[in-house]
């Protein structure tokens, strides 16, 4: 993805938008892919990082919305990421 722009879950569900421990910059993006609908968790400085990339993408972004996150994200560490 463009411009700082990190996908945290991929065609997930909407409920994991609920969980407290994802970074304050992260958004749940609801777009069409045919005739279906997805869930993203994506992470990026500014919202209109995110709105390129996926318009750029999918030409089709329905909704964009905050996350319960608190967590710093500078601080915050991908869960899913392996250690080196």
């Amino acid at each position: 993805m463009g411009k700082g722009c990190k996908i945290i879950h991929k065609d997930c569900d909407p409920s994991v938008s609920q969980d407290r421990s994802l970074p304050y910059t992260a958004f749940m993006i609801e777009y069409v892919e045919g005739e279906t609908t997805k869930f993203d968790i994506v992470s990026a400085g500014k919202l209109v990082d995110i709105f390129d990339e996926y318009w750029d993408k999918y030409k089709n972004v329905a909704n964009m919305t905050q996350t319960e996150g608190r967590a710093n994200p500078k601080l915050w560490q991908d869960p899913n990421k392996k250690k080196k």
